[in-house]
């Protein structure tokens, strides 16, 4: 078996955003959890249609989501992607929307256990 996966939630820079407020970073997880996977639906879409204007702003907003919970892995992933959008580069689009959908999987385990935290 190979190494345990880095955590993708940078739970200090997260609390750090809001002040220290366990409670609120639990609401803004919640929001994200019910979000997401609307997005990523329509990020599928645009990239299925290889609509660079569409991978480029659907990206553009998840990268927004993504960011009350650090600028790691999964924030990268969302600006390779909004970057090919802007370039109009879909080569690897594929490639990284499918690494940006496993980061955000695990972004999302990071949320639910945050969320099961009581302060």
């Amino acid at each position: 078996m190979g190494e345990p996966q880095a955590s993708v939630l940078d739970r200090d820079a997260a609390l750090g955003c809001v002040g220290g407020d366990l409670e609120l970073l639990q609401e803004i997880g919640t929001l994200f959890l019910q979000e997401c996977p609307v997005a990523i639906g329509e990020l599928r879409k645009a990239v299925t249609a290889r609509d660079a204007a569409g991978i480029a702003s659907t990206a553009h907003a998840l990268k927004g989501s993504i960011s009350p919970f650090g600028t790691g892995p999964a924030y990268q992933a969302a600006i390779r992607l909004l970057q090919r959008g802007r370039n109009g580069d879909l080569r690897h689009v594929e490639m990284d929307l499918a690494d940006f959908e496993g980061l955000l999987e695990q972004l999302s385990e990071e949320i639910q256990v945050l969320n099961r935290v009581h302060s």
